[in-house]
């Protein structure tokens, strides 16, 4: 097995924890040196609801400090295509690559990469890494994401 795939393996089991938690079926490893130095699952909605508690930006923003001269070493694996809002951050803390599992078709951020201006570092962008795992997350994702934004019209 991959280093990728292992910690895409990794990323699925946080995402089915946050999906038993209520929250979406997301999750998000960081590493360096083939260790996890930060992970999370989704948390929008518990323990309540918070727009910006995604799986990626909750794990950038449990790295320890003193890893952050090193970040174009560190890879974010996750279930799921970064949305555009985690993209910017991943961008923005110079992350060196993202790796995910499955591609987002209505909220994945990969089109606007090739647009950003030439002094931001863009990040490798590898996947879909695992869709036969990833893709049946990604659907329920959708599914809970679509309902409850149907309910809040």
């Amino acid at each position: 097995m991959s280093a990728d795939t292992f910690f895409i393996h990794r990323a699925v089991e946080l995402a089915l924890a946050a999906e038993r938690e209520g929250n979406l079926p997301i999750g998000a490893v960081i590493v360096l040196d083939d260790k996890v130095i930060a992970e999370s699952g989704n948390r929008t909605f518990v323990p309540h609801f918070h727009p910006g508690r995604h799986a990626e930006t909750s794990a950038l923003a449990l790295i320890d400090e003193g890893l952050w001269s090193r970040r174009a070493e560190m890879t974010c694996y996750s279930t799921l295509e970064p949305c555009l809002m985690c993209t910017g951050a991943l961008v923005l803390h110079q992350v060196g690559r993202v790796v995910f599992g499955a591609r987002d078709v209505k909220g994945g951020a990969a089109s606007v990469l090739a647009h950003l201006p030439p002094y931001y570092r863009v990040p490798e962008w590898i996947g879909p890494a695992l869709p036969e795992l990833c893709d049946p997350l990604y659907a329920r994702t959708r599914e809970r994401f679509e309902c409850v934004h149907r309910l809040e019209v």
